[in-house]
């Protein structure tokens, strides 16, 4: 079967109409309000934005707060079972292919154990072909300004996905003034971002296929 994520606007047609490009942002703090979900909200407008600008259209991003998932997570990996019908919808949307922003806080240098606890849920590779995920963190030190490339692209490209441009990190003492904060990078990264993305827009030829159920899944150690 032809998967529709392989179609080329050129190939396609200068009549097709094509579909908007599926986006999730993906916010692994684990207090509900942080401040690192405003910046993915931010980010994700300012993504929105300037990808339109360059003709490629995303569809409205969907949210994903791990902040409100937190507890079912560790229940969900210890047992290996898929009994959390909305935790399994959640898996399936974020290995959908599309446009995936992954924001984090730093914490010891790295990404929270939340995320990795929810991402350890999907099998090696387990994102979808044709997911383009963008690596961001928001930080309390400069020194962690490159922990994004350095701990979360790998982590991204470990289950699948293209990770095209280099990661954002946004200090708190930008937390004040984001539109600053994001400008230089979006400056860099959209074009490129606009590129990849462009040759994944689908026709609209029927409604979406629906997203794959997620394979139960426990890391090595758990087995």
């Amino acid at each position: 079967m032809t998967d529709l994520w392989q179609h080329t606007p050129e190939r396609m047609g200068p009549a097709a109409e094509l579909r908007p490009v599926p986006a999730t942002v993906l916010v692994g703090n684990p207090r509900r309000g942080s401040r690192t979900l405003t910046v993915a909200r931010h980010l994700a407008d300012a993504l929105r934005t300037g990808l339109a600008g360059l003709d490629v259209h995303l569809g409205d991003p969907h949210l994903v707060d791990l902040a409100e998932l937190g507890p079912d997570l560790p229940a969900r990996l210890i047992a290996g079972t898929a009994a959390h019908a909305p935790l399994e919808r959640v898996l399936a949307r974020v290995r959908g292919p599309g446009l995936l922003v992954v924001v984090s806080p730093t914490f010891k240098g790295s990404y929270t154990g939340l995320l990795k606890l929810f991402l350890d849920m999907l099998p090696r590779e387990g994102l979808s072909p044709g997911t383009v995920a963008v690596p961001v963190m928001t930080a309390g030190w400069a020194q962690h300004r490159f922990v994004s490339d350095a701990r979360l692209r790998p982590l991204l490209v470990e289950l699948g996905a293209v990770v095209p441009v280099r990661g954002l990190a946004v200090l708190e003492e930008e937390f004040g003034d984001l539109d600053t904060a994001v400008a230089g990078w979006t400056t860099a990264a959209v074009p490129v971002l606009a590129a990849v993305l462009r040759s994944y827009q689908t026709p609209s030829v029927g409604p979406p296929r629906p997203a794959e159920s997620v394979p139960v899944h426990q890391p090595a150690q758990l087995r």
